[in-house]
Order: C-alpha cells, then structure tokens, then sequence
C-alpha cells in the first residue's frame, strides 16, 4: 500500500511537471525587446521622412537636385565651384524656366537643403535598417520567419528610394512639377513601409499575451470592419498625394460647400471620365472630402460598437485613440483648407494622417492577432 501511495504521488509529480508551463528564457525576452525598439525606431524614421518629404515639395524644393546619386551625393557641395555647377544643373529644368527664373544663389540653396536633407534621412534609413539587422541575425535573436520578412521590408525600403528618384525624373523634361501619380506611389509606398514595421513591432511585443490568450465577447463583424477602416486610410493618403500634387487643395476653400454647393459643377467634365478621378482638380478634392466623411462616420461606428462589445482593454483603448485621431485629422483638414493651405498646418495634416495610419494598424492588430 504504501508502495502504492507512493506510485501515485510520483505519477501526480510528474504530470504536474509535464504540464508546468514553460519557463520563458530572459534572453530571448531582451533580444525580442531589443528587436522590437529597432523596428518602432525605425518606424519612426520613416514618419520623420514622410513629414520632411511634405515639407520639401510644399516649398517646392524637391527638384533642386537633379541628379541621382546614392552614393557620391551624400555629401553637399563643399565649394563655391560645387555649388555654382549644381546650380547651373538646376537652371537647365523647366521648373527653374517657368516659375523660378532669376532666383538667386543664396534662393536655390535654401530649397537644395531641403531635398539633401531627405534624401540624406532615406540613406541614414537604409543604415539604420541594414546593420543592426545583420547584427540580430549574427547573434540568433531574429528566427527565419522574421528575417524573411525584414528583408521583404528592406528591398520595400529600396524601392522606396528608386520610387523617388522616378518621381522626379518626372518634372525634370517636360513639367515644372513631379507627376501626381508617381507623388501618391511614392507617398503611398512609405506608408505601407511604415504600417509593415508598425505591424511587426506589434507583433513581437504580442507573443507573450498571445500564451495567455482568453475567450473575448466582440460585436460580430469586427475585425472586418477594421479590416476595411485601413484600407480606407490608405486610400485617403493616397488621395491626398494627389490633391498635393495637382495643388487641389487651393481650388475651392470653403467647408462644407464648394462653389456654394455640397457638389460642385465640374466634377465630370474630362474624358475618359475615370480620368477626372486623378487629372479634375474639382473631382480629386471632392474625392479627398468624400472619403473622410465616410472613414470618420466608420471610425466613429467601430469605436461605438468595441466599447460596447469588447472586454478586452487593448481593443477599446485602440478603438479610442482611433476615433480621436480622426477626429483630429478632420478638424486639421478643414482648418487647412479654409487657411489656404499655409505650410505648418499642411505638414501637421500630413503627419496626423500617418498618425491615422499607425492607429489604424494598431487597431487592427489587436482583433486579429491578441
């Protein structure tokens, strides 16, 4: 008997110890912490990017270098000569012909640094990205998986680049100002960059919660809808390149009217007309407004929908933060646009709308992947 109370007592230990969770190794954490604070770095950077991309074509700077040069440019002109021969590069494009004949020296520096200076933060973009990856691999602290994926997100980053030196090979012939077209890809490329390290920072942060996971009540149709809200937000990015491209935004200033009316004249007058859709700059800022109204009547309904539903605390603090950037974001354009576009608020619009983006991330994540 007692053998037998002692048979028992080893078979409950043992099937107490194969069921003992494991225990997490502390260096794995710190490395998948240290992974994850590079990529929100990173993330970072592309924002910064973006915000100085804005304010270089709103100040029209970002066809005072013409050439591409990944690597002899990254340095500046360092003599009078440098600078005169630059200068005199400049002068042979249509934009410096047409709109900014006569400019002095002294004129065409001040837009110069602004486009060395983004050009400058996408190569320090590709360091910052390149070498401590390597690093994480050398030392193991990045599975395949995941390298994979980064390395998907550093050629993304690479065709960033390319995407902008096509962007302003198009107002270097013929245009006084980059095409509309190769703006938004461009635009648009940063930020699925941007969302892509977004999401992957999210998701190493995520894989402990995940083994603690729990039966969560949500209101049906959620994630779907959250699904949809992103992909709106991109597309109002994108829709935003083109109003910033085709100079929409000082076509009709007033709010909630254009013209005097809640739909203007005009909004069909080009053929083909899918054409009026990316060329009418009547047509791209209604499209702008249009979208906003129907992303912000979504947002607001989603937030609505997971207070009421989700007793899961990351799902309704992401579902607020969302709505009250949107919020924001509206508020912003429309003060923009009655002031006619001034160059600090078109930056903080650009901004807020990355803020939208990585909101719209976060939100979505925490439905799918929490």
């Amino acid at each position: 008997m007692i053998a037998s109370a002692r048979y028992l007592m080893a078979t409950i230990g043992s099937l107490t110890q194969t069921h003992r969770p494991p225990v997490a190794d502390p260096t794995a954490a710190i490395a998948g912490r240290g992974v994850q604070r590079w990529l929100y770095t990173l993330a970072l950077l592309v924002f910064a990017m973006v915000v100085i991309g804005g304010a270089t074509r709103l100040t029209g700077s970002g066809l005072s270098i013409t050439e591409w040069q990944p690597i002899v440019g990254t340095l500046p002109p360092l003599s009078d000569a440098a600078w005169l021969d630059a200068f005199s590069k400049y002068q042979q494009i249509p934009q410096y012909q047409t709109i900014n004949k006569g400019i002095s020296l002294d004129a065409f520096k001040a837009i110069f640094w602004w486009e060395w200076g983004h050009r400058l933060l996408g190569r320090l973009i590709g360091v910052v990205f390149l070498l401590p990856f390597l690093g994480f691999l050398l030392r193991g602290s990045i599975d395949r998986p995941l390298a994979w994926r980064l390395s998907v997100l550093f050629a993304l980053g690479g065709l960033q680049g390319a995407l902008g030196w096509y962007m302003v090979k198009s107002g270097l012939s013929v245009r006084t100002d980059v095409s509309q077209y190769r703006l938004a890809a461009h635009l648009l490329a940063a930020s699925a960059l941007m969302a892509a390290l977004l999401w992957t920072a999210i998701d190493i942060g995520s894989v402990e919660r995940r083994r603690r996971i729990r039966l969560r009540t949500l209101a049906k149709g959620s994630t779907t809808v959250a699904s949809v809200i992103l992909a709106l937000v991109f597309l109002q990015i994108g829709a935003g390149a083109l109003v910033a491209g085709m100079k929409a935004g000082l076509a009709y200033n007033t709010w909630p009217l254009m013209d005097g009316h809640l739909v203007p004249a005009g909004l069909a007058t080009m053929s083909p007309v899918w054409a009026n859709a990316f060329e009418n700059a009547t047509t791209v800022q209604f499209d702008h407004r249009l979208t906003a109204y129907v992303l912000a009547a979504l947002v607001i309904w989603q937030g609505v929908r997971v207070r009421r539903s989700a007793d899961d605390e990351r799902m309704t603090r992401s579902a607020a933060a969302l709505v009250a950037l949107v919020v924001m974001q509206f508020a912003l354009g429309i003060w923009t646009l009655v002031s006619h576009v001034p160059l600090h608020l078109a930056l903080a619009h650009q901004a807020s709308a990355m803020l939208v983006l990585a909101a719209a991330v976060w939100h979505l994540h925490t439905l799918v992947r929490e």
